[in-house]
């Protein structure tokens, strides 16, 4: 087969360069044979004595790649060219080439890092930038740098930025291209319809391409739910026609024959997802049709979940989607959006280091001897704020220690080939002799579908034991085999479990989770988060569950899967994190501070009643914090204006609210309101400042002004128009000088023997001379037993009547 392939030509540099440097980058479009074509050329270098490992980003395309080069061969998988996935494999001691995913690489070289036995390590369709891609390239470079200098490593991508990836490697590292096959390719941009669902689009698409077109379509969507959607929209319009869903819940068997021509020679259509985009060699697929949207799993570290997020898929995927139409001939691509739109679309994929959780990337490299991260060579530098997030998830599970070193339960866990939490609850399994059950509910939170698709992981348990399906029976056998391992580990685990669920609560106790509503739509979970539940999920009527996956944000997160746990054993269960403490708390309708004894799993109250006596201290900071809300509707009317007017800065509510340890704590002592009088918050306030304070305070700003007639009216130093004073006109009579608070007038608000205002004036000569006339003419009629003169600032001051007056 490599004969025909245009890797032919770059094989003499990829020989050589490994052959002296040992580390290559490859740079070859879809077609040109690199997948197939590299391996097979290097078995007879004099330095391949070992195995030649190819990684591949998905189990389908690992699977499809061996039996590929198996055919070429002559051979079945298994012989010289094999594969190993987590459902299935194909090995054999004569296996000299293994196609692997990702995530094995890296469990193997975290468990042992010389690999021993091994060649070289091809690291295929790089530019993906899968998480474990991006750790198995950073772990075997320095494997390369530390222990074996003799390990090839060969980098190879169809879009890959290859200066990047040479840099990394290590100084001269060659970046090769070679050519694809020259098939042509046409692009026809159908545009999008706002008012249209995906599948609908799709659906659309694929009948325009099947009317015009010749060939079998490969069509791409985000997820499975849309591949199924428009399944049914096509079979009732294509009856005859072979409509196969390629995704990776499909069977072993139905994805090769999603991939293969049908054997009866009909015309196929092929539903799928990204699985498609790289690595597959779709036989008899000459067209495609783009759906243009890409599904990624983004961690969310608020709501401390992995979620699904549907995106525009970048120019890189669209570039290898429309690749797929002309592998074999010549091809067309109908992309479902407009051509002016399309470089607005993100160049790449965002690299899954920056979207993902990182707690097993950081429990790997606590194994590997590294607990910091940024000392590995990587291409883009996993996130601090993602690596802590990690740390302290992995230090609440106890698999690291305050200082980031792997613990001996951390030891234990990281041996297991799974995440950190989905580990701890095999193995608190095989403590409480339920290994095998709590590795089957991990094997239903990890394969999506597997079981049904309800929310409840002890109904998907019950449907998944009655099916004898061939992916049914392979995720068996692996869990079979995560309980034998964990039932042969040492885990010393002291546990009260009596079932599988309760294990898998005890390792994610953050997530149990207690309904708050009746429907069962509402939850909280331990770990103070709130999520949602379809209220006909047959979870929803439980009282306390174990969330073990959910989708969305941390706002509105979705339980997607979970399984129930009695209320009566929380607390045998979480005797360790039951905390019993007194809640102290203001109650706004009857202004008072009350106390509750209450009993806590973390942010969750399993019971409350009174506290009588509540710790004093915590009071009366509660106390503290309500008065501070309120200072201005607590101390006397003015009192913040009237310090501010005389520029007393120790009197100012920012500086009353440092200070109100030394002038509030102390009044609010033993309380539990803040009902006090004005002038006690005025009083305390006040007893802050020195004598000298005091003095400046009553001279530039008096708190009355005292009148003629030795009557005292409160100054308002409130207000546009402060300062300012409400008297009656009466008690200024024998005034001709305006009164003054310091070099400000303060404004007189002038009122009648009854309180009614009359008139404001800051000038209080120039009103004797100028409106009192008219005023004194207008009271004269309204109030004819008092006193009007003509020119009061003449007259006796006096508030009396004139009869009273006359008397003396």
């Amino acid at each position: 087969m490599s004969d025909q392939l245009p890797i032919l030509h770059v094989l003499p540099g990829i020989r050589d360069a490994l052959s002296g440097l040992g580390a290559c980058v490859l740079i070859a479009p879809p077609g040109a044979g690199k997948t197939t074509g590299v391996a097979p050329a290097l078995l007879a270098e004099e330095w391949c004595t070992g195995q030649i490992i190819i990684t591949s980003p998905r189990r389908v395309a690992a699977r499809a790649a061996a039996e590929r080069m198996a055919q070429a061969l002559g051979e079945k998988p298994g012989e010289t060219v094999g594969y190993m996935t987590r459902l299935d494999s194909k090995v054999s001691t004569k296996t000299r080439i293994v196609v692997i995913t990702e995530a094995i690489l890296v469990n193997r070289l975290v468990a042992d890092p010389e690999l021993p036995g091994v060649s070289a390590l091809l690291f295929d369709e790089a530019h993906e930038r899968h998480l474990d891609s991006d750790l198995g390239l950073a772990l075997a470079l320095e494997t390369r740098e530390i222990l074996r200098e003799d390990l090839r490593v060969l980098v190879m991508s169809a879009t890959i930025d290859g200066t990047r990836f040479a840099d990394l490697m290590g100084e001269n590292t060659p970046v090769l291209e070679s050519e694809g096959r020259s098939f042509p390719l046409e692009i026809r941009w159908l545009g999008a319809d706002a008012t249209a669902s995906i599948e609908d689009q799709v659906a659309r698409g694929i009948m325009i391409a099947w009317r015009d077109e010749q060939g079998d379509i490969l069509a791409f969507l985000p997820g499975v739910r849309e591949i199924e959607r428009v399944r049914e929209r096509l079979e009732p319009k294509l009856p005859e026609t072979p409509i196969l869903p390629l995704h990776g819940q499909v069977e072993p068997a139905a994805q090769r024959a999603a991939i293969r021509r049908d054997g009866a020679g009909r015309r196929r259509i092929v539903l799928a997802t990204a699985i498609a985009e790289t690595s597959l060699t779709l036989d008899g697929v000459s067209v495609v049709v783009d759906g243009g949207l890409a599904r990624y799993a983004e961690f969310d570290r608020a709501a401390g979940t992995t979620h699904l997020v549907t995106r525009r898929a970048s120019q890189a995927a669209a570039t290898q989607r429309a690749g797929r139409a002309a592998r074999q001939g010549p091809g067309v691509a109908y992309r479902l959006w407009e051509e002016g739109g399309h470089g607005g679309r993100p160049e790449f994929s965002p690299p899954e280091i920056e979207i993902s959780d990182l707690a097993p990337l950081l429990l790997k490299l606590a194994r590997w001897g590294n607990s910091d991260p940024a000392s590995l060579a990587w291409l883009d530098a996993p996130p601090q704020a993602s690596i802590s997030a990690a740390k302290s998830d992995l230090q609440a599970l106890g698999a690291l220690d305050d200082a980031g070193r792997i613990t001996n339960w951390g030891e234990v866990i990281a041996g297991m080939p799974m995440s950190p939490d989905h580990a701890a609850a095999v193995l608190h399994g095989a403590s409480a002799d339920c290994a095998g059950e709590a590795a089957q509910l991990v094997m239903l939170v990890q394969e999506r579908g597997l079981g049904g698709r309800s929310e409840d992981l002890a109904q998907r348990l019950a449907h998944w034991r009655g099916d004898r399906s061939g992916r049914a029976q392979s995720a068996a056998r692996i869990a079979r085999g995560w309980a034998r391992t964990a039932e042969k580990t040492d885990a010393s685990l002291q546990t009260t479990t009596q079932s599988a669920a309760e294990c898998l609560a005890l390792a994610r106790p953050g997530f149990v989770a207690k309904r708050r509503d009746k429907k069962g739509e509402q939850w909280l979970s331990a770990g103070g988060r709130g999520f949602q539940l379809d209220p006909s999920s047959p979870l929803a009527s439980a009282e306390w569950i174990v969330i073990a996956d959910a989708q969305g944000g941390a706002k509105g997160a979705r339980i997607t899967s979970g399984i129930e746990i009695g209320a009566e054993r929380i607390e045998a269960l979480f005797s360790s994190r039951i905390e019993e403490h007194s809640a102290i708390r203001w109650n706004d309708t009857e202004n008072r501070v009350e106390s509750r004894r209450e009993k806590r799993l973390d942010a969750i109250v399993l019971s409350r009643g009174p506290d009588p006596s509540p710790d004093p201290d915590r009071v009366g900071r509660v106390l503290v914090e309500k008065a501070l809300d309120r200072l201005g509707e607590l101390l006397p009317p003015g009192f913040l204006a009237r310090a501010a007017f005389a520029g007393i800065d120790e009197l100012a509510e920012d500086s009353l609210r440092k200070s109100s340890e030394i002038w509030l704590a102390p009044l609010l002592a033993g309380r539990r309101d803040i009902g006090l009088p004005a002038n006690r918050y005025g009083d305390a306030a006040l007893a802050m400042l020195d004598w000298n304070a005091k003095q400046r305070l009553d001279a530039r700003a008096p708190t009355y002004f005292a009148s003629p007639v030795n009557t005292r009216h409160s100054i308002d130093y409130a207000g546009v128009d402060a300062p300012s004073t409400e008297i009656r006109v009466q008690a200024l009579f024998g005034l001709d000088t305006h009164p003054m608070i310091g070099n400000t007038p303060l404004l007189l608000k002038l009122t009648s023997p009854a309180g009614r205002p009359i008139q404001a004036t800051g000038d209080l000569p120039g009103f004797w001379r100028g409106s009192w006339t008219d005023v004194a003419k207008d009271m004269k009629g309204r109030y004819p037993k008092h006193r009007w003169p003509d020119r009061p600032w003449e007259a006796k001051p006096s508030l009396k009547t004139k009869n009273a007056f006359n008397r003396g």
